[in-house]
């Protein structure tokens, strides 16, 4: 049993379990609105999938030009509700999913799971009800993974079942952790309450906003430099081994 892991940055991954690529929330380009990106430009190897899931409908994990990139032969699973938003680009290969669905495509299944997160393309967007956030539990076919997309620690993260890799967010791309989120400490507790044999920690030293680093050092450090060195301090203890790892990094186990 193998699963090998390259992560692009921020919640970007490739995850490969026997011959499926699995892509989550591709952004590829190194400037998103206010956003500059300090970690390594993801190379062209990340295009190569059988499959992309997007978590929510923000920019930073939704990118429509980075989507637009992928084969046309490629299917996308996006929140219910945000299909209107690619349909120009991918068409009929746009899979809507909501929390409870189950998706089988390129020889894996995919089990569409609930977040705490805004789902919204906008704060002022009036889609009613909006698109839910979403998180992912799959199985391929040489081991399973779970990625919970942007989300705070939730309850029933002890009912998604073990895996053997959590591609879990620890942090963020500004000078605070709005809502929505896990730090560090709960990133790590949502892995000990789904159960995983490696985690691979991700949303974190990727994006800042162009100009931030100096006029807020401190936050920069805490919330961009050092995500990372926290969750594997943290796991240490933990039967999950923690495998850190700098963007455009490969691992496997």
């Amino acid at each position: 049993m193998s699963i090998t892991v390259t992560w692009w940055g921020h919640a970007t991954a490739t995850v490969q379990t026997g011959d499926t690529r699995v892509v989550t929330d591709p952004v590829l380009d190194d400037h998103l609105l206010h956003l500059r990106r300090y970690a390594v430009t993801p190379s062209h190897e990340a295009l190569a999938a059988d499959v992309v899931v997007i978590s929510h409908l923000h920019h930073d994990h939704c990118h429509v030009p980075s989507l637009a990139r992928f084969g046309p032969e490629v299917p996308i699973l996006v929140p219910r509700g945000g299909e209107r938003l690619l349909a120009r680009i991918a068409g009929d290969r746009v899979v809507p999913v909501a929390p409870g669905d189950v998706v089988e495509r390129a020889g894996v299944r995919i089990e569409v799971l609930p977040a705490t997160h805004d789902g919204r393309r906008h704060p002022w967007s009036r889609d009613t009800p909006p698109p839910p956030p979403l998180g992912f539990r799959v199985e391929g076919a040489t081991g399973s993974w779970w990625f919970p997309g942007d989300t705070e620690l939730r309850e029933d993260m002890r009912d998604v079942g073990s895996v053997d890799l959590a591609l879990v967010p620890i942090g963020g791309w500004g000078p605070t952790l709005e809502d929505g989120h896990m730090h560090p400490e709960h990133a790590a507790e949502a892995v000990e309450r789904v159960g995983a044999r490696w985690a691979v920690p991700v949303h974190w030293g990727t994006f800042w906003p162009a100009g931030l680093r100096l006029i807020a050092k401190a936050n920069h450090h805490r919330l961009f430099t050092t995500p990372g060195e926290r969750f594997a301090e943290v796991m240490e203890s933990s039967p999950t081994e923690a495998v850190v790892v700098a963007p455009g990094t490969t691992v496997s186990r």
